[in-house]
């Protein structure tokens, strides 16, 4: 089965569990298959944590889930060490970021100290506790949803913490037909128990480097690095992309290229890609009168194709 048959598997299923979000659907594919960690914020019931669990069930991969609290400690994720009388000794427990997948749900509920915990993990792949450094699970994931910020109870993502995330996407309502689906259908998470993993662990890493043996032509490259340098002028936000974020564009282009069935990155993939990439990155001016999503794409009108 070639990559396009694979992928397509893939999309087909999640679709059966979450219907009429095809364009979600494929950009989390996307995201997962450009090895990025996904954040999914949207308001409570909209199947965030749903989408999450279909996701590890399609790509058949370790699960982990941690309900984040307010007094959820960096330990109750990484893990402890514990005296083990019959050892004696201490003896590391992992905690549940040793896992292939980890959700994070309502990540925003934990404080500022229990989120900081997972910037190793998401950027190196380890966790370093009581002096000592661990590897994490090949492929890691984390999938994190979180509630708007205007709801009671929520810490804001800080900066650092938003850049580790490839892509941040927004579920948002069904529309009529697709919630009388809901309404008449079976329950979602039965569904979900019910998926059969449709990948090993190698053919996932076999699709990661078909991502990455995507070709960029120099012009694509030319258009990627317009676009970050009109982020950086001032007149559309704050503060402009960083090297890891426009690292990250390029690859959520290329795995958007794959999937599109291309060998190839058009400027087509670049588009459809980057508000989910850039747009959780970045602060509009003042005087923008508009979200960071809709000031995205006003500033690709404005950026010249190649």
């Amino acid at each position: 089965m070639n990559a396009q048959h694979k992928i397509k598997s893939l999309l087909d299923q999640l679709n059966t569990v979450i219907v009429g979000k095809s364009a979600q659907v494929q950009d989390c594919v996307a995201c997962l298959l450009a090895g990025g960690h996904l954040l999914i914020e949207d308001v409570p019931g909209v199947g965030k944590t749903t989408l999450a669990h279909a996701l590890s069930r399609t790509f058949g991969l370790q699960f982990s889930r941690v309900q984040f609290t307010a007094d959820l400690m960096p330990s109750d994720l990484t893990g402890v060490s514990v005296y083990e009388r019959g050892k004696e000794a201490f003896v590391f427990h992992p905690g549940p970021v040793f896992a292939q997948v980890l959700l994070a749900d309502e990540i925003n509920r934990a404080s500022p100290k229990t989120q900081s915990a997972l910037l190793e993990a998401m950027e190196e792949k380890q966790v370093s506790v009581e002096g000592e450094t661990r590897a994490l699970p090949h492929p890691f994931f984390v999938i994190a949803t979180q509630n708007p910020h205007d709801q009671l109870g929520t810490f804001a993502l800080p900066e650092s913490q938003l850049d580790r995330f490839l892509m941040r996407i927004s579920i948002g309502y069904p529309d009529r037909a697709a919630e009388r689906m809901l309404l008449a259908g079976a329950d979602r998470r039965d569904m979900v128990d019910g998926m059969l993993p449709l990948l090993s662990d190698d053919e996932l890493m076999q699709l990661q480097r078909e991502v990455q043996a995507i070709h960029t032509a120099e012009p694509l490259l030319n258009y990627v690095q317009d676009l970050i340098a009109a982020t950086r002028s001032g007149r559309w936000f704050l503060q402009g992309l960083s090297p890891r974020a426009g690292i990250a564009l390029v690859r959520a282009a290329k795995a958007q290229a794959l999937i599109s069935g291309r060998d190839y990155v058009a400027p087509d993939d670049v588009q459809a890609i980057l508000p989910q990439t850039i747009a959780h990155r970045l602060v509009p001016v003042g005087d923008a009168g508009r979200g960071a999503v809709e000031q995205v794409r006003a500033m690709v009108d404005a950026v010249p194709l190649p």
